[in-house]
Order: C-alpha cells, then structure tokens, then sequence
C-alpha cells in the first residue's frame, strides 16, 4: 500500500520512540479499493501524553478516548490509542475506555470487518477479521457478534446500509438480522448523526439502496411518521443528478404537501437552506408551466428565481423516471407518446427561461423600475396599498417587460389608482 509521507513520518516516529503505530480503519479500505481516502487515521500503543510529547503541535481533540491531533504543516491527523470500550448504557458511548498495548483489542471494538483492517510499511495489512475476503466478495459484516456492535453504537445500523450503498455491497445475512432487530434503538441516536448517514446514503452512487430503510424497518424508527419509498422514488434517485437537494427532493417527491417535506427536514436538523430549496422543489415538482414567456416569467416570479432551474432539473428527472404505463385508476404511470411529449415541452421552456435570463427580464419586485418610495412620493399610495400597486404594476411587466420604465409605471399606476 501506498500512504502519504505525512502519514509513514507519524508512523515511523512513533515506531523511533518505541510504539506501535498503524494507519487504520476506512482508509486502509478505501486504499485497497482503489479509492482516494478523504482522512488518515493512525492508532497506536503509545498513551495521548506519549503522542503530545513526541510531536510538536497536537491539539486534544478527544483526548479522554484517546485522540489527539498531530499537525504537520496546516494539516492535522488523528492519532488514537489502542483502546477496549467498557460496557455501553445509551447505544451510543461506552461507559469507560481503557487503553491497551494490544492491536488486535483495537480493532475487535470497530463495526465491520472491512473498517477493521491496519497498515503500516513494516507489518504490511493486519485483516484479523477477514476484511478483505469481505471487500473481495462485496459483503458489509460485522466485526464479531452482529448484535453486540449494534447495541454498542446504534447508528450502526444504519452505517451498514450507507456503506452498502457506497460500495455496491450486500449487508451479510446475521448482520441484517441483528440491524432489523434492533432498528428501534436508533430512536437514541441523535437527530444530527442520522442525517448525516441518510444523506451519505442519499448521494451514494446506489442511493436506490434507500428501500433498506423499509426492508429493515429502519423507517418508522427513524421518522416520527415514515416517509414513502416506492418505486418512483428509487427510480428518480437513480436518474437525477448527484446534488444533496436534488437527491432528497427526489426521496420526499412522494409526502403530501411541502411543509410535510419541511417538517421532515427540520426533524432531522437540517440547515435553512436545505430545507427551504427542497421544500420548495417538492411542492412545484408536479406544476406544470406553460411554453411561452409571459408564463415562464410569472413562473419564475412565483416559484423563484433561485431554484427555478434547479426545478427545471428536478421535473425532467421526475419525468425521464416514471415508467411507461397506461393512466387508468389505481394505476400511476404516463404513456410513452406522453412523456416524450411532457419532456419536449419541458425542454421548449427551459430555452424560454435561459432566454428571460439572457435578456435580463424583470421577474421580481427588485428588478421593477419603480419601488415604493417612487410610489409614496407620487402621493399614490401608502401602508399595504403600496405593495398592493407595486404587485399589480409587476404583473403588467411580466406580460410585457417593455412596460418596465419609471414614467410608464408611475402613469400606469396613478390610471389604476382613479379607476
């Protein structure tokens, strides 16, 4: 294996002072599959006060458990000592942490047997799990007895389902059958650690893995009402492009109204600005919009310029996705004829909106060429009318965007005002 130079200088300085040391747990797995590892972690015999003393600049960042941070030039690398995890009272810490001299100790607490392999240049791969054989036959398996690393860490359970949609692997059966089981200890696990899984999960390269959150009733265990997954659900994630609001409007296309969609995001914690843009994307998925300009300029007025191609996006996905089936009842389906057709028109609107951009049409209050103060001093308005006139005066501009002159509007608007 090849690992950084910053990494095999940690290793080989703390082997210099007389202590174990291994690059460990996901980029080990992630460097045997070819992949790019987006951290380096190292664990090691030495105590965090062996580490603090040996390197020049660390920072205590979970020194309780044994972490510190070594950094080397501006970029930091976790250092952790060997440890046994004592007994575990909430899914989610262990009660104590003892350190140890021993690696295989170590490695035996971690959740699957392909996070559970080491590396350093003088021992090469230490796989006391079958790790590889695991990577080799594509299989997610937990490291010992299934059911013990699940109540250790809960949001295992789901990790295992995130790493199966990563990779492309199936969750071993003992495995599934432990996640299933104890799927309502998750109810533990904080709302920020579950999101963070689900939307790993999300924008995997197999996001369709998803339907494990029913198979393994993992749903109603994490959503306090569960969220529909169905068939157009799955297929939409597979066909829209891999963008974190794309993929969950794609996955909440199915709730019923858009503060259901906001109620779920802001369940799971997550920030405005997700829950606002598909929030907003769920509600307009299924709107149609007319292919003439005055119709896309109000479109976009009304659902926003900001996530208006971002729509555009997610309703061609939304259509490429649904299946060719014949519309009767009970029946949710289009066409083949009908879907080319709803795509053409879709199609025929986005080169109208690109153009409305292009010419710098006005499509909001902010781009109209008279504002409120225009309005009070003119003597026209005042208190609520003054919005009342600017959005009557906005509608006549984005049926004709020749109308957007001062004069013309102030004289548009003193005629409304008499009649």
């Amino acid at each position: 294996m090849e690992i950084p130079k910053k990494v095999e200088y940690i290793i080989e300085e703390l082997g210099n002072n007389g202590f174990e040391a291994f690059a460990v747990g996901g980029c080990v797995r992630d460097t045997i599959l070819g992949r790019n590892p987006q951290d380096w972690d190292v664990t090691t015999s030495a105590s965090p006060m062996d580490v603090k003393r040996i390197f020049k600049r660390t920072i205590d960042t979970g020194i309780q458990h044994g972490t510190v941070t070594v950094m080397l030039d501006k970029e930091g690398f976790e250092i952790t000592t060997y440890r046994i995890d004592g007994e575990y009272e909430d899914s989610r810490h262990p009660k104590e942490v003892t350190f140890t001299t021993n690696l295989t100790e170590d490695l035996k607490r971690r959740d699957f047997t392909i996070n559970a392999m080491a590396y350093n240049p003088k021992s090469g791969i230490v796989d006391e799990f079958g790790g590889i054989e695991d990577l080799n036959n594509k299989i997610i398996r937990c490291v010992g007895v299934a059911k013990e690393r699940f109540m250790e860490d809960a949001l295992r359970i789901l990790r295992a389902v995130r790493f199966s949609a990563q990779l492309g692997f199936e969750i071993e059966a003992e495995t599934r059958e432990a996640a299933k089981e104890l799927a309502p200890t998750l109810k533990k696990i904080s709302r920020e650690r579950i999101q963070s899984e689900l939307s790993k999960l999300v924008v995997s390269p197999h996001p369709d893995y998803v339907k494990e959150l029913d198979n393994l009733s993992l749903n109603e265990n994490i959503f306090e009402d569960r969220i529909i997954i169905n068939e157009y659900t799955l297929r939409m994630l597979l066909v829209v492009r891999n963008d974190k609001v794309l993929r969950w409007t794609a996955l909440l296309q199915e709730e019923s109204t858009a503060e259901r969609a906001k109620e779920i995001l802001r369940g799971l914690k997550f920030d405005n600005y997700t829950i606002n843009h598909v929030s907003r994307l769920t509600k307009w998925l299924r709107t149609e919009i007319a292919p003439d300009k005055a119709s896309v300029r109000h479109a976009i007025n009304q659902i926003g310029e900001d996530i208006f191609a971002l729509l555009l996006e997610a309703k061609k996905a939304f259509y490429e996705s649904m299946p060719y089936l014949p519309v009767k009842a009970g029946v949710y389906g289009i066409e083949e004829a009908e879907k080319a057709d709803k795509l053409k028109l879709l199609e025929d609107v986005k080169g109208l909106y690109e153009s409305v951009i292009e010419n710098g049409d006005c499509v909001s209050l902010k781009q109209l060429a008279v504002g409120g103060n225009d309005i009070i001093k003119a003597g026209l308005a005042k208190g609520q009318g003054i919005g009342e006139l600017l959005e009557y005066l906005l509608d006549i501009v984005l049926d004709d965007p020749t109308e957007n002159e001062r004069e013309n509007l102030l004289r548009r608007a003193k005629e409304y005002k008499e009649v």
